[in-house]
């Protein structure tokens, strides 16, 4: 029971430190991954992960609670003080389940739900054809109006949805480089009788630390967010509504005002069993380091450098979708800066020890799994304490590999350069 890893199950323990070296090593670009803290790290592998708690604070199935109630309640005080709202379920197992009971709070199957275009930058939990909630629920869709600016066809929008009534509007998605009108959306949710919806995933902590929008500042009625991106905290998710807190597992109509028991409800026992507590409580160290200002420091940092490193990129011959990013991400249409795909640069760039992620462009003619572009980010980046100078770097390191792909002696040398930038920045 007390032996370390290592002499339990060397296997394991390798794999554990080879990931570690490759985290040191390369530069993480994926706009949905981060580091966190090694307060985090110890909250996800603390004895609470032994315990079982199915049900809600004061409401168990099981014996034994009285800490876990008490970590529970002050990780949803943290979220409702951080995210400005009046409830929040910290039960979900990761942002796809979040969705999932958020849409069966509110909805029945066979019900609409209106949601941006998967190649215009929506989730594939947003109805993607693929998913089990495209059979169970109708989605219709929105796009950008103009892709060279990104401004999304508001106009149509509100057209479809007075059109085909949708229970819940949903803000979201995880390649759009621009920020939504959240007023101009919760005020046509509001005309059709739609629940105004966001879901926040990319960037929940560029909210908590108030350097972008908060959608609840504008009407929206229910948000959802993973925990692990900007918010550099472990894989689980959140549901957070505006309503009257009441009995969490009581029968009640639905109405918004009831938001946060239907959510509640939804999550358990609608859809998941016990909670994972160690998550819950690594998710409380996530938040009350999201309340510092040390962190809004870092997500106007975050910022700050997504707008250099989209700048230096179309200054070396990078056609970004949208023309640049206004949050912490952008989107590469490789097909037209490189004549590749976005596979073939996702693979060279892997090469070289810089990680991202291929990704359709706005109606892209290539399928996913070979797309038109690549998605990119500086969240992790700039966890690690990169910068604007170290953007420009980064941007010159791009598009040299891409264009030297087919010499192996350059991809060396390129790797080399990102290894000596990684150990000038240490993930710990």
């Amino acid at each position: 029971m007390n032996e370390p890893i290592g002499k339990v199950d060397p296997v394991v323990a390798k794999l554990i430190e080879s990931e570690s070296k490759r985290q040191e090593e390369g530069l993480e670009l994926i706009p949905s991954e981060n580091y966190v803290s090694r307060a985090v790290l110890s909250a996800l592998g603390s004895v609470f992960t032994n315990k079982y708690s199915e049900g809600y604070p004061k409401r168990r199935y099981y014996g034994g609670q009285k800490y876990t109630d008490l970590l529970e309640t002050e990780v949803i005080n943290r979220a409702k003080t951080l995210f400005h709202c009046d409830h929040a379920n910290v039960q979900p197992l990761s942002g796809a389940p979040a969705n999932t009971a958020a849409y069966f709070a509110w909805c029945n199957p066979g019900d609409t739900i209106m949601a941006m275009d998967l190649t215009h930058g929506g989730h594939l939990t947003h109805g993607h054809p693929v998913t089990h909630l495209s059979r169970l629920f109708k989605f219709v869709r929105y796009k950008i109006k103009d892709i060279e600016t990104g401004e999304i066809d508001y106009d149509h929008l509100r057209d479809t949805a007075l059109m085909e009534r949708p229970k819940i509007i949903l803000a979201g998605y995880t390649s759009y480089p621009r920020n939504y009108n959240y007023k101009i959306m919760a005020d046509i949710a509001n005309e059709v009788g739609a629940v105004a919806m966001a879901d926040i995933a990319h960037i929940a902590g560029l909210i908590a630390a108030g350097v972008i929008d908060n959608p609840f500042d504008f009407g929206f009625h229910m948000v959802t967010t993973t925990t692990h991106k900007t918010l550099r905290g472990p894989r689980a998710g959140l549901i957070l509504t505006r309503g009257k807190v009441g009995n969490p597992l009581a029968k009640v109509k639905r109405t918004i005002e009831n938001l946060p028991t239907l959510v509640d409800r939804s999550v358990f026992p609608g859809l998941q069993g016990g909670p994972h507590m160690n998550a819950i409580a690594a998710i409380g160290v996530a938040l009350k380091e999201a309340s510092t200002k040390d962190f809004k420091v870092y997500a106007e940092q975050v910022i700050k450098n997504a707008k250099v490193l989209s700048t230096e990129l179309m200054s070396l011959g990078c056609k970004l979708v949208t023309n640049g990013t206004d949050n912490h991400l952008m989107v590469i249409d490789c097909v037209k800066s490189f004549e590749v795909d976005g596979k073939i640069v996702e693979d060279v760039l892997s090469k070289v020890g810089l990680n991202l992620n291929k990704n359709v462009v706005p109606d892209d003619p290539l399928p996913p799994y070979k797309p038109s572009g690549v998605r990119l980010g500086t969240p992790a980046m700039t966890t690690r304490g990169l910068k604007e100078f170290e953007m420009k770097e980064v941007a010159e390191l791009i598009v040299e590999s891409i264009n030297s792909r087919k010499n192996e002696t350059k991809l060396k040398a390129i790797k080399e350069e990102v290894t000596a930038l990684c150990k000038r920045f240490p993930v710990y």
